[in-house]
């Protein structure tokens, strides 16, 4: 507790009236210069919380006299960004595929463009550079489930596959194993005979009752030999390329339960300029036909 407070006799500055064993606490002022300071500290606070946004309220928040936001700033530089870029845009969505890649001037802007709407819209499933990942096709290769045309890969990307877009691709595999359609020993045949197609070995008695099964149920839908059919989706079972994995336990477990991934409707998220760039550039990875 404070006790008697009293000038310091040897520098004449009061005390706080603290005293701890004979020592005496002084109440030293602040410097000016540091009072000055805090002060103009204070009035450029309220200031700021004036002049732009600030204060919460119970809907938004106090927007500030000068109207400036930093999400503003960048609409705005977008917005000049996308206006310096329109006319290229406009080419690229009224030219087919084709003739923008025997463009160079074009694909120099669609190599740069798509690299980044890639990164920000595919990659997070096909990979970077199109590598693929399970359950998520390879991009760069010569394998396509709905055929690596220019104009199949854009349709493929504008509509997407199996989503509620009226135009969206659509394949639906039977469940077999689940709907009890075939037998689990049946399964288990034509299992081993798909795996034959790709240069597997298994059983002989096993993928002979196996060709019958598939002739039976699958060929209609993947070939006669498993060459698959694009205009259909339904892909290629004779190269050793697999989607969902080629081991004999996953490709029973894809008969049994079937896959039935997705994919957006890119022209529901994008305009038609970046899906068209997107198509362009996917096509340049290396496996477009």
């Amino acid at each position: 507790m404070p006790t008697k407070i009293e000038k310091d006799a040897t520098t004449g500055t009061e005390t706080t009236g603290h005293e701890w064993d004979g020592i005496k606490e002084l109440n030293t002022p602040l410097p000016k210069w540091w009072l000055y300071t805090f002060y103009a500290c204070i009035v450029w606070g309220v200031i700021y919380t004036i002049v732009f946004p600030s204060w919460p309220t119970l809907s938004s928040h106090f927007g500030g006299t000068s109207g400036w936001t930093r999400r503003g700033e960048v609409a705005e530089a977008l917005a000049a960004q996308k206006e310096g870029q329109a006319e290229i845009r406009e080419k690229i969505v009224a030219m087919d595929i084709d003739s923008i890649r025997k463009d160079p001037a074009l694909m120099g802007y669609v190599q740069a463009a798509g690299r980044v709407a890639f990164a920000d819209n595919c990659a997070g499933c096909h990979g970077a550079g199109g590598a693929g990942a399970v359950g998520f096709p390879t991009l760069a290769d010569d394998d396509w489930i709905w055929g690596g045309k220019p104009d199949q890969i854009l349709a493929t990307i504008t509509y997407g596959i199996r989503n509620t877009n009226e135009n969206s691709r659509v394949s639906d595999m039977p469940r077999f194993g689940a709907d009890g359609l075939l037998t689990k020993e049946q399964i288990g045949d034509v299992a081993d005979y798909v795996l034959s197609l790709s240069g597997t070995q298994g059983n002989a008695a096993a993928v002979e009752r196996g060709a019958t099964v598939f002739a039976e149920n699958c060929a209609a839908c993947h070939g006669e030999k498993g060459e698959g059919i694009q205009d259909m989706g339904a892909p290629r079972l004779s190269d050793g390329i697999w989607l969902y994995g080629g081991d004999r336990k996953t490709v029973v477990e894809t008969i049994t339960y079937a896959r039935r991934g997705n994919m957006p409707a890119w022209i529901e998220r994008l305009d038609p300029a970046t899906v068209k760039v997107l198509a362009t550039y996917v096509h340049a990875l290396g496996g477009g036909q």
